[in-house]
């Protein structure tokens, strides 16, 4: 009888370490799973430190805040500038078609 009670035990004990051993598995997978995720913005995080040292050979941020600048007052010129051209040509058809009116 003795026996059979410690094999029950054994058997017992087996059990418990199986499902221990499943819990175990399970909490290896959730780590590879984030480890690979991790690894995944490393990559991001690497090609867009690549990207900006790229960028910065070409121009500096204070260089491309500059030329946004510049750009936007070329707009403002270019808006004014048109403004201007469409106001003086309106003069000048009201002044031809007064000319012809009065010709």
């Amino acid at each position: 009888m003795p026996d059979n009670t410690y094999a029950k035990l054994v058997l017992s004990q087996i059990e418990s370490l199986t499902g221990t051993i499943d819990v175990l598995r399970n909490d290896i997978l959730f780590v590879r799973q984030e480890i690979a995720e991790i690894k995944a913005r490393e990559d991001k995080v690497t090609e867009l430190k690549e990207w900006k040292q790229r960028i910065d050979e070409i121009a500096s941020p204070p260089q491309l805040n500059r030329l946004i600048n510049e750009v936007e007052e070329l707009q403002k010129f270019k808006t004014k500038a048109i403004t201007v051209f469409a106001v003086a040509q309106s003069l000048m058809a009201v002044l031809v078609g007064m000319a012809k009116i009065v010709i």
